[in-house]
């Protein structure tokens, strides 16, 4: 599936730019979310809607860093936000159904539920070359995950 390329490759570019940003600019947690769009709704109908909670809600929250999305050929969404830390991520996540630009948002995705990843950035994290991205709680990233249903 060329999303999971998309999202591998993804997460393992985010990952490796982090690790050669200063110490400042350093994301502290990496938020994967993946979900599909609702029959009948096109990325180009989409994106402007993405933009808006992006622009109204999410990035207004506290420990935001970054955003970026990506389409996929049958109307999957990838989204990439850097948090300064998980509670950010997991407080932003909570004030998400109450924020008015989440209804336009949601009513246009899939009945399926989302899959949100976090990883937490470690400075181990920073020296990968070759090395194997560790398994939750035992090496360079911890995992939190998380199901939003639409």
């Amino acid at each position: 599936m060329k999303l999971a390329k998309l999202l591998s490759g993804a997460l393992l570019a985010t990952v490796l730019s982090a690790q050669s940003a200063s110490a400042a600019d350093t994301a502290q947690v990496i938020e994967v979310a993946t979900f599909q769009l609702a029959a009948g709704v096109t990325a180009e109908q989409f994106a402007p809607i993405d933009k808006q909670v992006e622009l109204e809600h999410v990035a207004r929250q506290p420990g935001f860093i970054s955003r970026e999305t990506a389409a996929g050929d049958q109307g999957e969404w990838l989204v990439i936000v850097h948090w300064r830390s998980i509670a950010d991520a997991e407080a932003s996540m909570a004030s998400f159904a109450n924020a008015p630009a989440a209804a336009p948002f949601m009513a246009r995705l899939d009945a399926s539920p989302a899959n949100i990843n976090r990883k937490a950035h470690r400075a181990s994290c920073r020296r990968l070359g070759n090395q194997t991205l560790g398994s939750a709680g035992n090496g360079p990233l911890d995992t939190a995950t998380a199901i939003l249903h639409a």
